[in-house]
């Protein structure tokens, strides 16, 4: 039985950037969207799969962070991948995903909030998100000077997916943002893993990032990660609001 495939309807954007790290808001979100198809962040699995799969084996443990209504873990089983497991900390999208996908039990979805995951250490392979921490960093007025809670936002969910992936695991993460922005969140000792970028996408490039659990960082990556613990003074940047935008492109200038 193939999956709705439907396309998303324009989602209701909201008023500010910071309202996108609220769970009220995508609990409301999706339950107006209940009846549309699945809305993809960043590209859909065909935009970046020829980067995605070399990193995965069909007998992998996948942990998807932030699902939201994405086809993603839905395509992955399609494509030979089939023990995946989906986690979100909406309520109602985690009961959407699992009525729409109730014909493959091998997918499952659990109702979690990334900061804080439910599992044993080394309970996963590979740990994906697409667009989770972008997120969970909208509403950050300075994308050079992120705040120290954002920091510590993104530290917490960092921890976690190193404490859950097995030794050689692997954590790919998808986002708008650059390796200025985002290399010195990754760029961190004591999780304990590599880094090697790439983009992809035909018109704005998104950026792919590869983390090796187990493997070391280069010098030049373990300097920019010194930058979130120096928090030198930096160019200043205009406050980002919320750009009018259907296919919620504002994210790709926020660059966190």
């Amino acid at each position: 039985m193939a999956s709705p495939r439907t396309p998303a309807s324009p989602p209701e954007l909201p008023e500010r950037n910071f309202q996108y790290r609220q769970v009220q808001y995508w609990d409301q979100r999706y339950k107006d969207a209940a009846d549309s198809g699945p809305y993809e962040w960043f590209g859909d699995f065909a935009s970046f799969r020829a980067l995605l799969e070399p990193e995965l084996c069909p007998e992998d443990r996948i942990l998807v962070l932030g699902c939201g209504n994405s086809a993603l873990s839905y395509e992955l089983f399609l494509g030979g991948f089939p023990n995946v497991t989906s986690v979100d900390y909406s309520p109602v999208v985690v009961a959407a995903m699992r009525a729409r996908y109730a014909h493959v039990p091998s997918l499952r979805w659990e109702i979690m909030d990334v900061r804080s995951l439910d599992f044993p250490s080394g309970s996963f392979d590979v740990v994906l998100e697409k667009g989770t921490l972008d997120a969970l960093l909208a509403g950050e007025p300075d994308p050079w000077n992120v705040s120290p809670e954002g920091v510590h936002t993104v530290d917490q969910v960092l921890s976690e997916v190193s404490r859950v992936l097995v030794p050689g695991g692997r954590f790919v993460s998808m986002t708008s943002a650059g390796p200025h922005f985002r290399i010195r969140h990754y760029a961190q000792c004591r999780y304990d893993w590599s880094l090697r970028h790439a983009t992809y996408s035909s018109g704005f490039h998104f950026h792919l990032y590869i983390m090796h659990k187990g493997r070391e960082l280069s010098e030049s990556q373990l300097a920019l990660g010194a930058q979130i613990l120096s928090r030198s003074p930096s160019p200043p940047a205009s406050p980002c609001f919320l750009q009018d935008s259907d296919n919620e492109d504002f994210l790709g200038a926020i660059q966190l």
